[in-house]
């Protein structure tokens, strides 16, 4: 059976929780892995375990082991659910997945900055997912001045950008279709 991990890409309020609850309804045989659940989980119930200062290795560590398990012990389609902005940590998860026979999809949520601060001025999401920032416009003005470079359509074996809603429904329905041809 061909496996497909799809890949999204990000700020934050982008869209790509949203989209991947919707994807998982779609695509059959499929689990979403976000890292902002483990973020949660950790800072919940292991927040003396977080690093003062540099990368949080443990929830890295927390979103490897789930993934790692759910490659090796089940035959799901993978969702990966996070903001996946570094280029270099991008190629890098991709690289791992196509060397396990995984056909890969990115999904690119270039939602104009305006909407995202909306989005970030009436949100209602819980903030424990933070270790380093306080509120979500922090996330939303650090993103927005970062060096990021944007994905490439060569990246992944497939590729989709999503800038606003309205797309979703067929983005969702491209993906299906792969399952299926």
């Amino acid at each position: 059976m061909k496996r497909i991990v799809i890949i999204t890409v990000g700020k934050t309020h982008s869209g790509k929780s949203t989209f991947a609850r919707a994807l998982e309804k779609q695509l059959e045989n499929s689990l979403i892995i976000d890292q902002d659940n483990h973020a949660e989980f950790i800072n919940t119930h292991y927040k003396a375990l977080l690093p003062k200062a540099g990368l949080n290795t443990i929830k890295y560590a927390v979103t490897e082991t789930i993934v790692d398990y759910a490659v090796s012990q089940t035959d799901f389609h993978l969702i990966l659910c996070s903001a996946n902005r570094s280029q270099k940590s991008r190629l890098a998860l991709l690289a791992k997945f196509h060397s396990l026979g995984f056909t890969s999809v990115l999904v690119n949520f270039d939602i104009p900055d305006d909407i995202l601060e909306a989005r970030v001025a009436n949100t209602k999401r819980s903030t424990i997912i933070f270790r380093s920032a306080a509120s979500f416009e922090e996330v939303l003005r650090r993103q927005q001045t970062e060096s990021v470079i944007a994905p490439a359509k060569t990246e992944a074996d497939f590729y989709f950008t999503i800038s606003n809603n309205a797309e979703i429904p067929q983005v969702i329905g491209n993906i299906v279709a792969l399952i299926n041809s």
